[in-house]
């Protein structure tokens, strides 16, 4: 364990699974206490006893229990340092052509509103820290914010606006003179449990791995712990005059043409 988090407080939303479950052991490990939030009980309890975090069970896009969220970390520790909003879905996408009016307002629910209310109540929650307003907000949106598919038309129009949503609130806070950073982080391609499950399962898998390596230039997909290592950056004191930025992490996915 190292002390770069020492005595911060974090969230992580979508912290069952993925990014999200990569990100609650790297904060752990870095010194934080760490409360995280999904749906998979069984997940949570099982990471719960792995890095010794906090388990909430609470969809993002339920408005009521935001609340007893906010209430449960303040109760056990009395402060919030960094908010991770990763929580999002897929499920329910197609082309602007196809995509049905429930699946495109189920994914707006979790992937823009689910992300509005996480910053909103991670803002009022820093707000209120004995020492003042402080902390630090990272929005896990997608190299797809600039790059749209074709074919997941509401997750490439949700990951785009949360990178407004992010400068938005990083010109907020500085406004109101909170010591409160918000930044938007955007993933390439990622080996996540998901990924690999794709993979394995595909008629060629040699031939589907290659595709999602060949999208960078540095023939290669990221790494859970990579994605993991920039959240716990920016939520650390060495990132204090990072806000409403937009980072790309990519392997150079999409800085421009490979050529030909």
């Amino acid at each position: 364990m190292t002390e770069r988090l020492a005595g911060k407080v974090a969230l992580v939303t979508g912290g069952t699974s993925g990014i999200g479950a990569g990100t609650v052991a790297r904060l752990r490990n870095d010194g934080a206490q760490v409360f995280f939030t999904g749906r998979n009980e069984d997940a949570g309890r099982e990471i719960a006893g792995q890095t010794g975090a906090t388990f909430i069970r609470h969809e993002v896009s339920d408005v009521d229990g935001w609340a007893d969220v906010i209430a449960q970390i303040r109760d056990a520790l009395g402060r919030l340092d960094i908010a991770f909003a990763n929580a999002g879905m897929e499920r329910g996408d197609g082309s602007v052509e196809d995509i049905s009016l429930d699946g495109w307002n189920g994914i707006l629910a979790v992937n823009q509103t689910g992300v509005m209310l996480t910053v909103q109540h991670a803002i009022r929650a820093m707000r209120d820290n004995p020492d003042g307003p402080t902390g630090s907000i990272i929005i896990n949106s997608s190299m797809n914010a600039n790059r749209a598919m074709g074919n997941f038309v509401a997750y490439s129009v949700t990951k785009a606006a949360v990178v407004a949503l992010a400068k938005s609130a990083a010109i907020h806070c500085g406004n109101q003179g909170y010591k409160i950073r918000v930044n938007a982080i955007l993933p390439g391609v990622v080996e996540t449990a998901l990924i690999s499950n794709l993979i394995a399962s595909n008629e060629n898998p040699d031939a589907m791995r290659a595709g999602y390596a060949g999208m960078s230039p540095l023939k290669r997909m990221g790494e859970v712990e990579e994605i993991a290592a920039l959240v716990s950056f920016l939520g650390s004191d060495e990132a204090a005059f990072i806000s409403g930025a937009d980072l790309t992490i990519d392997g150079a996915s999409t800085a421009g043409m490979m050529g030909l």
